[in-house]
């Protein structure tokens, strides 16, 4: 089941390829996605990383914005975005959190992340101005040198384009610190994007795999970011982020990640 999961199949290709029933699938996904945020709340501590780029990718849950029914309205039906930092680095993602777009769910992401690091970090984000306020309130008391990357679009025309239109040209804005300005990029973030489309299934466009309950998707989104940073080898790395950052010594095997949930029973039990 895990192996056809992060390699984005969705449950019901899951189910087709195992043979396993789809409750168990959906159980699965549930339960151990609640041991990988433990684990990665338990591993993530006094992290290396130094460079640090953030960005957020939109999917939507149950049915797109302009299409949820309003008795469902404020339960975490509609837009769902995904924010996600990463570290230009090792390529570790030391942390994510999925919810809105507002500077509140910017401020969860940088609160999971300021107290994983070790060390004075560069911090890039996109122009989106919820990150202002976020970052200042999350590192309040700890120094960072933060730019921002703010790109400048032409004009979109084209019906039914979903993406931005065309970079134009871009502009970098020192925030506080002092950023090396070669630095100032989220290319690196960027291009997490895709590796999340591609590896869920709930990120594909224009299919009927989106999540259904926002719970699920934080929870498939945790097994991803727990299987990207341990047990898939990096094209550039050729090792696992995790070894790059030095929180594993080998490659974790897919037994070993739904080993996470015998460990989180045992933890209960005790």
């Amino acid at each position: 089941m895990l192996a056809c999961l992060v390699e984005g199949n969705s449950i019901r290709a899951t189910v087709r390829i195992t043979g396993i029933a789809k409750k168990t699938v959906s159980r699965f996904v549930v339960e151990l996605g609640a041991a990988c945020e433990r684990f990665a709340d338990k591993t993530f501590q006094n992290l290396p990383c130094v460079n640090i780029q953030c960005d957020e990718i939109w999917s939507f849950t149950y049915a797109k914005e302009k299409n949820v029914p309003k008795h469902l309205r404020g339960t975490g039906a509609g837009d769902t975005w995904t924010w996600v930092a990463i570290d230009r680095d090792t390529k570790l993602i030391p942390a994510w959190f999925v919810g809105d777009r507002t500077a509140q769910s910017a401020y969860r992401l940088m609160r999971n992340l300021s107290p994983r690091l070790a060390n004075r970090i560069q911090l890039t984000t996109d122009g989106h101005r919820a990150y202002l306020v976020a970052v200042q309130a999350a590192f309040l008391h700890t120094p960072i040198d933060y730019g921002m990357l703010v790109k400048i679009y032409g004009d979109n025309t084209a019906e039914g384009k979903y993406s931005p239109g065309e970079v134009i040209g871009t502009e970098i804005e020192v925030i506080s610190g002092k950023p090396a300005p070669d630095k100032i990029c989220t290319s690196h973030a960027e291009r997490q994007n895709l590796t999340m489309r591609m590896q869920m299934r709930r990120f594909t466009r224009l299919t009927n795999g989106f999540s259904k309950k926002r719970d699920n998707h934080r929870l498939a989104c945790a097994i991803h970011f727990v299987h990207y940073n341990f047990a898939r080898i990096h094209q550039s790395l050729r090792i696992t982020p995790a070894m790059a950052a030095g929180l594993s010594d080998h490659v974790l095997e897919l037994s070993e990640i739904v080993g996470l949930l015998e460990a989180q029973e045992v933890a209960l039990c005790a």
